[in-house]
């Protein structure tokens, strides 16, 4: 007697057939501040796709980090449902969520969030020690991830013994080493001058062009143009979502 599929599992599916790794419906978070609630999301509804590279933009105070946040399960959404690779997020135990914040999704932050003393090596290895990955294959892999943003020659190097940019490539380094089916980058600029920042925006290029999905937070217009869409967030609802024109 054959398996009788649920619809749930059958919508899973479908978004795994549809190539759909974000979904959202009617996504949004309230705050409680003392005896005031602050609506930071007021039902957000989005698909992205394997492969994309999409910049969400919007001035302080949009709800584009509050977004960036439920995204990466790093927080829960008051209400609505999110489905990250067909899976509901709402359904998932922290076991669960731990694993796709470390494997799924590798993130990239404004100020790198690199350990001040470990070595370019030692840092970017790290996400592979939380998940107990072997000594030698944690060497091998994190050598790669740094080839892949052109860091060998500095991989012994601490932090401090890095430029901005380096720091950064460091970082996204360690966004790539476990492969995720997603790279989200919050604000990856913003603490790089122009042109160190047009380099990193180079390499997101890059590593988009290698089959990278990117979603990329950001209040600069000149940024959100690497993307090849852009979604805008203004009072916690998306006030446009548009594809980018390549000159």
């Amino acid at each position: 007697m054959p398996l009788e599929i649920t619809a749930s599992e059958s919508y899973r599916q479908d978004l795994v057939d549809a190539g759909i790794v974000i979904r959202t419906e009617a996504l949004a978070k309230v705050y409680q501040m003392g005896t005031e609630e602050v609506h930071a999301l007021r039902g957000i509804d989005v698909e992205i796709h394997k492969g994309e590279y999409v910049a969400i933009m919007g001035p302080s105070g949009s709800g584009k980090s509050t977004l960036m946040n439920l995204i990466g399960c790093l927080d829960s959404p008051s209400s609505g449902r999110y489905w990250l690779a067909g899976r509901l997020v709402s359904e998932l135990d922290d076991d669960e969520l731990a694993y796709i914040r470390n494997k799924e999704i590798g993130f990239v932050f404004q100020t790198f969030n690199l350990l001040p003393r470990a070595t370019a090596l030692h840092n970017v290895e790290l996400p592979l020690i939380y998940n107990g990955t072997p000594s030698e294959e944690r060497i091998e892999r994190a050598k790669k991830a740094l080839e892949r943003v052109d860091l060998v020659p500095r991989m012994h190097h601490k932090p401090n013994e890095l430029s901005g940019g380096q720091r950064q490539r460091v970082a996204i380094a360690r966004a790539l080493v476990n492969n995720p089916s997603i790279v989200l980058a919050d604000e990856p600029t913003g603490n790089l001058d122009s042109k160190t920042g047009e380099e990193i925006m180079n390499l997101f290029e890059n590593l988009h062009g290698q089959g990278n999905t990117i979603i990329l937070v950001t209040h600069e217009m000149d940024i959100a143009q690497h993307a090849h869409r852009v979604i805008f967030i203004r009072d916690g609802k998306i006030a446009s979502d548009e594809k980018v024109i390549k000159k």
